[in-house]
């Protein structure tokens, strides 16, 4: 983390309360974040990142949250605030999801969580679509199939437990690449619902999407009437010898 830190105790003031009450909040409900964060431990927030709000730099928005780079005491953690405008009333639903991907170590771990905010691990690296575009190189068909491979290992992990993540089918937003991939934001994720992990991810990878296109461009992709039968097999018993299928006919198989 560099060394702009904003201490909490700023971000009840602007331009800062726009990320602490995105998109708006009283100067109560701001007053009641900053006592919620001082509780958790969070003592500064560091404003940098990607995506841009009114001149701001965060790590990224959805629907339910704000994603800031923060101190928890000495340590760099991702803090997700949740949004005023938000269709959740709390933010524990999200957490519960997040803590039971981990216990098949999937997701970032949770740290800590309350009602309006999740604290987990800041995951370094790069949005899958980016760090592929910059492979370059020997062995660079090679470390994409040992990342995507990995990529699709935890998504069967996550039907095996039936935790269905809900947006893979938008992967490139869902997935950072660092030493190792890893799949963020649970925050559409349900175990009340059939598990799509794999099927989304195979196809917002290999089958007609901006990542797609990029992948194939280093590692041959199989014909997409191929694919679809495995997919369909996997999609009515997500077996591990089906999946296995998928990770053959994608040329991802270990012999």
């Amino acid at each position: 983390m560099n060394s702009s830190l904003v201490p909490i105790s700023k971000l009840v003031k602007e331009p800062y309360s726009l990320i602490l009450g995105y998109p708006k909040a009283t100067k109560g409900e701001l007053t009641k974040r900053h006592a919620e964060l001082k509780k958790l431990g969070v003592t500064a927030v560091s404003f940098q990142g990607e995506t841009i709000l009114n001149n701001i730099h965060v790590l990224g928005k959805g629907y339910v949250g704000v994603v800031v780079l923060s101190k928890l005491h000495k340590k760099d953690v991702a803090l997700k605030i949740r949004r005023i405008d938000s269709s959740r009333s709390e933010m524990k639903s999200e957490a519960k999801l997040l803590k039971l991907a981990n216990k098949v170590n999937v997701g970032p771990k949770l740290i800590d969580s309350s009602k309006n905010f999740i604290i987990m691990d800041y995951v370094v690296g790069q949005k899958i679509t980016d760090w592929v575009r910059e492979l370059k190189g020997r062995g660079s068909a090679a470390k994409l199939k040992s990342i995507v491979r990995q990529v699709l290992e935890d998504c069967h992990t996550l039907d095996t437990i039936h935790l269905d993540h809900g947006e893979l089918s938008y992967i490139h937003k869902h997935v950072i690449v660092g030493e190792s991939p890893c799949i963020i934001d649970f925050e559409s994720g349900s175990t009340n619902r059939r598990t799509s992990n794999v099927t989304s991810a195979t196809q917002s990878i290999f089958i007609g999407s901006a990542l797609s296109s990029v992948v194939k461009n280093i590692i041959k992709i199989p014909n997409k009437k191929k694919l679809i039968d495995p997919l369909k097999k996997y999609k009515h018993e997500q077996s591990r010898e089906n999946f296995d299928q998928i990770l053959k006919m994608l040329g991802l198989d270990k012999s």
